[in-house]
């Protein structure tokens, strides 16, 4: 039988946005909605928090996840990556006697995310040579015609032989969603995640947006309630 957990990372120093993973969007902490689609989703044997804030760790088991540890201060800061935050919680549950098979990290700020697409991943990976099934979708402009701004405020384009080119003339390029990442423990890999060892679960793109900033917040607010709408008025 095949063992998978979620991981979601939710440390307690958000800069841009102050106390982001537990700041309230509609009616609920933002992290809230990570761990219900990950529990929606009847995938994972257990769904963990690994957080340094003793509030969040609070919050999360309000909303039925567990926090097994409260992670360390070096791991914490600005610079640590996702990928040591998510080897550490492995660590920590391997010393337990607890392993998995599969770990799919959930970011803490992806209110938009629905399980359908966890499923869809969790699929495709258990039925193919794969190592990792992650979110992403496609750009809403050709990057082939895209350009930088210079030191003396004018433009450069990146690739100038294709400002006269059709939109449509050229290929379709994809982004990195930022939601989650599903990964087969049982396989090694030294590709990066955007490689050949990697299956690309395309989001529309109305499913998307970073969390950054505070306008990023008020932009996901408006998709979140626009798709609620809309899903209401689908069973109406």
């Amino acid at each position: 039988m095949n063992k998978a957990i979620a991981i979601i990372p939710a440390r307690g120093g958000s800069k841009r946005i102050p106390r982001k993973n537990i700041k309230p969007f509609y009616g609920k902490p933002l992290i809230a909605y990570s761990i219900e689609v990950a529990l929606k989703s009847k995938l994972f044997d257990k769904v963990i928090i690994s957080t340094d804030d003793e509030e969040i760790a609070n919050i999360a088991k309000e909303y039925g996840a567990e926090v097994p540890f409260i992670r360390p201060k070096e791991l914490s800061d600005d610079f640590t990556g996702t990928g040591a935050v998510v080897s550490h919680a492995l660590d920590f549950l391997k010393s337990q006697n607890e392993e998995y098979d599969y770990c799919c990290t959930i970011y803490a700020t992806a209110p938009l995310l629905q399980e359908k697409y966890l499923i869809e991943a969790f699929k495709k990976l258990k039925n193919s040579d794969a190592k990792i099934a992650f979110s992403c979708t496609s750009m809403p402009f050709p990057i082939q015609r895209t350009f930088k701004i210079t030191q003396d405020n004018r433009c450069e384009m990146f690739w100038p032989e294709n400002f006269s080119k059709r939109s449509q003339d050229l290929e379709e390029a994809y982004q990195d969603a930022g939601q989650f990442y599903f990964d087969d423990l049982k396989k090694t890999s030294s590709e990066i995640v955007f490689g050949k060892n990697s299956i690309p679960i395309i989001l529309p793109r109305y499913l998307v947006q970073d969390i950054d900033t505070l306008e990023d917040w008020d932009r996901a607010q408006f998709l979140y309630e626009a798709i609620n709408n809309s899903m209401k008025k689908e069973t109406t």
